[in-house]
Protein backbone atom coordinates (compact mmCIF):
# COMPACT_ATOMS: atom_id res chain seq x y z
CA UNK A 1 0.00 0.00 0.00
CA UNK A 2 1.27 3.76 -0.89
CA UNK A 3 0.19 6.81 0.00
CA UNK A 4 -1.28 7.42 -3.21
CA UNK A 5 -3.82 4.21 -2.88
CA UNK A 6 -7.19 5.23 -3.31
CA UNK A 7 -9.51 4.97 0.73
CA UNK A 8 -12.65 3.64 1.07
CA UNK A 9 -15.70 3.28 3.67
CA UNK A 10 -16.77 0.05 3.72
CA UNK A 11 -19.64 -1.67 5.52
CA UNK A 12 -16.84 -2.85 8.77
CA UNK A 13 -14.51 -0.63 8.48
CA UNK A 14 -12.18 1.66 6.26
CA UNK A 15 -10.03 -0.08 2.97
CA UNK A 16 -7.88 0.52 0.43
CA UNK A 17 -7.53 -0.40 -3.17
CA UNK A 18 -3.47 -1.44 -3.65
CA UNK A 19 -1.89 -1.35 -6.88
CA UNK A 20 -1.92 -5.17 -6.46
CA UNK A 21 -5.42 -5.06 -6.53
CA UNK A 22 -5.45 -3.45 -9.61
CA UNK A 23 -2.92 -5.47 -10.79
CA UNK A 24 -5.40 -8.99 -10.08
CA UNK A 25 -8.39 -6.76 -11.64
CA UNK A 26 -6.73 -6.20 -14.96
CA UNK A 27 -5.90 -10.00 -15.30
CA UNK A 28 -9.03 -11.06 -14.25
CA UNK A 29 -10.44 -9.23 -17.33
CA UNK A 30 -7.66 -9.89 -19.83
CA UNK A 31 -8.66 -13.96 -18.41
CA UNK A 32 -12.25 -13.41 -18.94
CA UNK A 33 -11.70 -11.85 -22.36
CA UNK A 34 -9.35 -14.76 -23.51
CA UNK A 35 -11.57 -17.03 -22.67
CA UNK A 36 -14.66 -15.41 -24.68
CA UNK A 37 -12.53 -15.01 -27.69
CA UNK A 38 -11.71 -18.81 -27.01
CA UNK A 39 -15.07 -19.98 -26.95
CA UNK A 40 -16.09 -17.58 -29.84
CA UNK A 41 -12.98 -18.93 -32.43
CA UNK A 42 -13.80 -22.36 -31.15
CA UNK A 43 -17.78 -22.46 -32.51
CA UNK A 44 -16.82 -20.71 -35.37
CA UNK A 45 -13.95 -22.87 -36.25
CA UNK A 46 -16.36 -25.91 -36.11
CA UNK A 47 -18.86 -24.49 -38.54
CA UNK A 48 -16.51 -23.37 -40.72
CA UNK A 49 -13.76 -25.76 -40.85
CA UNK A 50 -15.24 -28.81 -39.71
CA UNK A 51 -13.65 -31.14 -36.52
CA UNK A 52 -10.15 -30.91 -37.33
CA UNK A 53 -8.22 -28.85 -34.75
CA UNK A 54 -11.11 -27.20 -33.62
CA UNK A 55 -10.35 -28.53 -30.04
CA UNK A 56 -7.36 -26.54 -29.85
CA UNK A 57 -9.25 -23.38 -28.91
CA UNK A 58 -10.22 -25.65 -25.64
CA UNK A 59 -6.54 -24.87 -23.94
CA UNK A 60 -6.94 -20.72 -23.79
CA UNK A 61 -10.73 -21.29 -23.08
CA UNK A 62 -9.95 -23.66 -20.19
CA UNK A 63 -6.49 -21.78 -19.02
CA UNK A 64 -8.55 -18.12 -19.44
CA UNK A 65 -11.51 -19.54 -17.76
CA UNK A 66 -9.32 -20.97 -14.72
CA UNK A 67 -7.12 -17.95 -14.54
CA UNK A 68 -10.33 -15.86 -14.56
CA UNK A 69 -11.62 -17.61 -11.25
CA UNK A 70 -8.38 -17.03 -9.67
CA UNK A 71 -8.33 -13.62 -9.83
CA UNK A 72 -11.66 -13.15 -9.41
CA UNK A 73 -13.14 -11.27 -6.43
CA UNK A 74 -15.96 -12.86 -4.53
CA UNK A 75 -17.14 -12.48 -1.24
CA UNK A 76 -18.50 -15.99 0.02
CA UNK A 77 -15.29 -18.61 -0.25
CA UNK A 78 -17.72 -21.74 -0.46
CA UNK A 79 -19.07 -20.20 -3.33
CA UNK A 80 -15.72 -19.30 -4.90
CA UNK A 81 -14.36 -22.71 -4.29
CA UNK A 82 -17.12 -24.60 -5.47
CA UNK A 83 -16.39 -22.42 -9.25
CA UNK A 84 -13.33 -23.70 -9.01
CA UNK A 85 -13.85 -27.06 -8.90
CA UNK A 86 -16.60 -27.02 -11.55
CA UNK A 87 -13.77 -25.87 -13.55
CA UNK A 88 -11.44 -28.81 -12.59
CA UNK A 89 -14.34 -31.40 -13.41
CA UNK A 90 -15.38 -29.94 -16.64
CA UNK A 91 -11.60 -29.79 -17.82
CA UNK A 92 -11.18 -33.55 -16.46
CA UNK A 93 -14.27 -34.32 -18.53
CA UNK A 94 -12.78 -32.32 -21.06
CA UNK A 95 -9.35 -34.35 -20.89
CA UNK A 96 -11.53 -37.63 -20.55
CA UNK A 97 -13.38 -37.18 -24.22
CA UNK A 98 -10.39 -36.07 -26.18
CA UNK A 99 -8.70 -39.38 -24.84
CA UNK A 100 -11.28 -41.15 -25.53
CA UNK A 101 -12.45 -40.10 -28.81
CA UNK A 102 -9.26 -38.73 -30.31
CA UNK A 103 -8.55 -34.69 -30.70
CA UNK A 104 -9.73 -34.32 -33.98
CA UNK A 105 -13.30 -36.63 -33.23
CA UNK A 106 -13.95 -35.24 -29.73
CA UNK A 107 -16.62 -32.58 -31.44
CA UNK A 108 -18.41 -35.30 -33.03
CA UNK A 109 -18.46 -37.83 -30.66
CA UNK A 110 -20.09 -35.11 -27.96
CA UNK A 111 -22.84 -34.29 -30.83
CA UNK A 112 -23.41 -37.82 -31.91
CA UNK A 113 -23.65 -39.15 -27.87
CA UNK A 114 -24.64 -36.25 -25.48
CA UNK A 115 -24.71 -38.09 -22.36
CA UNK A 116 -20.78 -36.26 -22.48
CA UNK A 117 -22.09 -32.69 -21.52
CA UNK A 118 -22.38 -34.46 -18.25
CA UNK A 119 -18.58 -34.63 -17.98
CA UNK A 120 -17.59 -31.77 -20.45
CA UNK A 121 -21.12 -29.45 -18.40
CA UNK A 122 -19.01 -28.21 -15.07
CA UNK A 123 -16.72 -26.48 -17.33
CA UNK A 124 -19.67 -24.16 -18.69
CA UNK A 125 -21.40 -24.25 -15.01
CA UNK A 126 -17.95 -22.26 -13.80
CA UNK A 127 -18.54 -19.62 -16.70
CA UNK A 128 -22.15 -19.47 -15.82
CA UNK A 129 -21.23 -18.73 -12.34
CA UNK A 130 -19.17 -15.65 -13.22
CA UNK A 131 -21.78 -14.14 -15.47
CA UNK A 132 -24.05 -14.33 -12.54
CA UNK A 133 -22.00 -12.56 -10.18
CA UNK A 134 -20.90 -9.92 -12.53
CA UNK A 135 -25.34 -9.54 -13.06
CA UNK A 136 -25.30 -9.96 -9.19
CA UNK A 137 -22.89 -6.54 -8.68
CA UNK A 138 -23.56 -4.91 -12.04
CA UNK A 139 -26.67 -5.63 -13.60
CA UNK A 140 -25.51 -5.49 -16.93
CA UNK A 141 -28.28 -7.38 -19.79
CA UNK A 142 -24.57 -9.34 -21.00
CA UNK A 143 -24.21 -11.45 -17.83
CA UNK A 144 -27.74 -12.53 -17.46
CA UNK A 145 -27.61 -13.61 -20.95
CA UNK A 146 -24.76 -15.41 -20.72
CA UNK A 147 -26.03 -17.04 -17.48
CA UNK A 148 -28.75 -18.10 -19.26
CA UNK A 149 -27.93 -19.32 -22.35
CA UNK A 150 -25.24 -21.49 -21.35
CA UNK A 151 -27.44 -23.85 -19.24
CA UNK A 152 -30.25 -23.49 -21.77
CA UNK A 153 -28.26 -24.53 -24.54
CA UNK A 154 -26.88 -27.30 -22.68
CA UNK A 155 -29.53 -28.84 -20.95
CA UNK A 156 -31.46 -28.59 -23.86
CA UNK A 157 -29.27 -30.76 -26.14
CA UNK A 158 -28.94 -33.20 -23.26
CA UNK A 159 -32.66 -33.24 -23.04
CA UNK A 160 -32.67 -33.84 -26.31
CA UNK A 161 -35.27 -30.96 -26.98
CA UNK A 162 -32.85 -29.05 -29.04
CA UNK A 163 -31.10 -30.07 -32.06
CA UNK A 164 -27.58 -29.47 -32.46
CA UNK A 165 -27.44 -26.51 -34.68
CA UNK A 166 -29.57 -24.05 -32.34
CA UNK A 167 -27.40 -25.63 -29.55
CA UNK A 168 -24.38 -23.79 -31.35
CA UNK A 169 -26.31 -20.93 -31.77
CA UNK A 170 -26.93 -20.25 -28.10
CA UNK A 171 -23.29 -21.20 -27.22
CA UNK A 172 -21.88 -19.29 -29.67
CA UNK A 173 -24.57 -16.18 -28.48
CA UNK A 174 -22.90 -16.67 -25.35
CA UNK A 175 -19.67 -16.90 -26.51
CA UNK A 176 -20.29 -13.04 -27.54
CA UNK A 177 -21.66 -11.96 -24.70
CA UNK A 178 -18.96 -12.68 -22.73
CA UNK A 179 -16.76 -10.91 -24.76
CA UNK A 180 -19.22 -7.65 -24.76
CA UNK A 181 -18.72 -8.11 -20.94
CA UNK A 182 -14.74 -8.32 -20.73
CA UNK A 183 -14.71 -5.34 -23.26
CA UNK A 184 -16.97 -3.69 -21.10
CA UNK A 185 -15.11 -4.27 -17.99
CA UNK A 186 -11.84 -2.37 -18.85
CA UNK A 187 -13.72 1.41 -19.05
CA UNK A 188 -14.70 0.49 -15.14
CA UNK A 189 -12.92 1.82 -11.60
CA UNK A 190 -11.02 -1.15 -10.42
CA UNK A 191 -12.60 -0.54 -6.77
CA UNK A 192 -15.29 -1.78 -8.63
CA UNK A 193 -14.32 -5.58 -9.23
CA UNK A 194 -12.32 -5.44 -5.78
CA UNK A 195 -15.94 -4.48 -3.81
CA UNK A 196 -15.78 -3.88 -0.47
CA UNK A 197 -13.13 -5.47 1.09
CA UNK A 198 -13.93 -5.20 4.58
CA UNK A 199 -16.26 -7.30 3.80
CA UNK A 200 -14.06 -9.44 2.91
CA UNK A 201 -11.10 -9.34 5.97
CA UNK A 202 -14.73 -9.15 8.45
CA UNK A 203 -15.44 -12.96 7.08
CA UNK A 204 -12.12 -13.91 6.93
CA UNK A 205 -12.06 -13.06 11.15
CA UNK A 206 -15.14 -14.96 11.34
CA UNK A 207 -13.73 -18.54 9.83
CA UNK A 208 -12.79 -20.88 12.73
CA UNK A 209 -9.15 -21.03 13.64
CA UNK A 210 -7.61 -24.40 12.62
CA UNK A 211 -5.29 -25.68 15.54
CA UNK A 212 -2.37 -27.95 15.06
Amino acid sequence: MTTGDPQFEGVYGPYTITSTDRLEVQRYRISLLVAGLAMTAALVHWWQFGDRWAWIWLLPLMAGLGLALHWIHIYVRPLHNALKLFWLMGCLGWGLLLTRAGPDEALAVLVAQPLWILAIGPLFAALAGIGFKEFFCFRRPEAIGLTLLLPIALLGRLVGIMNTTLCAALLLTAALLMVVLALRKFGMEAAADVGDKSVFAYLDSQRPVSTP
